[in-house]
C-alpha cells in the first residue's frame, strides 16, 4: 500500500514538477528578453556594441572582424530606417567593408563628408576641418539600403568609418 502511493505521488510530482519548472525557466528567459529588447529601443544615441547580425543584413553593413571602437544607433519611422555606424578598422578592412557594401576605394572622393547635418545632429558625430576626410553615396535598387559612408583617413593605417545606411520600406 505504501509503495503503491509512493509511485503515485511520484508520478504527480514529475506530471506537475517539470512543466511547472519548464515554465519558471521559460518565463524568466522571456522577460530578460523584453528586458534588453526594451533598453536598446529607449537608446538615445550611440551605443558602444556591434549592431545585430539581422541589423547588419537588413542594412548591407559588413563590418570587419578586425574593426574596434564599433559603436551604432538605429532609428525607425514610418519614411524610413536608419542605422548609424562607426568604427575604427585596418587599411585592408576598409577595403573589405567598401566591397561588402558594393564599392570600392576608388570611390571615395578627397575632402568629401558625404554624411548631412541632420544625421550628424543626430549622433553628434563633428566633421570639421583639420582631417583627412573621403567620402561617397552608395546607392542601391528600392527597398535596398543607400550608404553615406565618410572616411577619417589621417592615419591610412587605421581608418575611422562612419556609415548612414537607410532603408526606406
Amino acid at each position: 500500500m505504501i509503495r503503491r502511493r509512493l509511485i503515485t505521488l511520484t508520478i504527480i510530482v514529475l506530471l506537475i514538477g517539470i512543466p511547472a519548472g519548464y515554465l519558471v525557466i521559460s518565463a524568466g528567459q522571456s522577460r530578460r528578453s523584453g528586458q534588453d529588447k526594451e533598453a536598446e529601443a529607449a537608446a538615445q544615441g550611440l551605443r558602444e556594441d556591434w549592431p545585430s547580425g539581422m541589423q547588419r543584413r537588413i542594412f548591407e553593413l559588413p563590418v570587419p572582424g578586425n574593426a574596434t571602437g564599433v559603436q551604432y544607433y538605429e532609428t525607425n519611422n514610418w519614411k524610413a530606417s536608419r542605422m548609424y555606424l562607426k568604427f575604427r578598422t585596418t587599411s585592408a578592412g576598409l577595403d573589405r567593408f567598401l566591397s561588402g557594401v558594393g564599392t570600392g576605394r576608388a570611390a571615395l572622393e578627397t575632402g568629401k563628408v558625404s554624411i548631412g547635418e541632420r544625421d550628424t545632429r543626430i549622433t553628434g558625430w563633428f566633421f570639421g576641418p583639420g582631417v583627412d576626410w573621403a567620402g561617397t553615396t552608395h546607392r542601391n535598387k528600392a527597398p535596398r539600403p543607400t550608404q553615406d559612408i565618410t572616411v577619417n583617413m589621417t592615419d591610412p593605417a587605421a581608418p575611422v568609418v562612419y556609415v548612414v545606411s537607410a532603408a526606406t520600406p
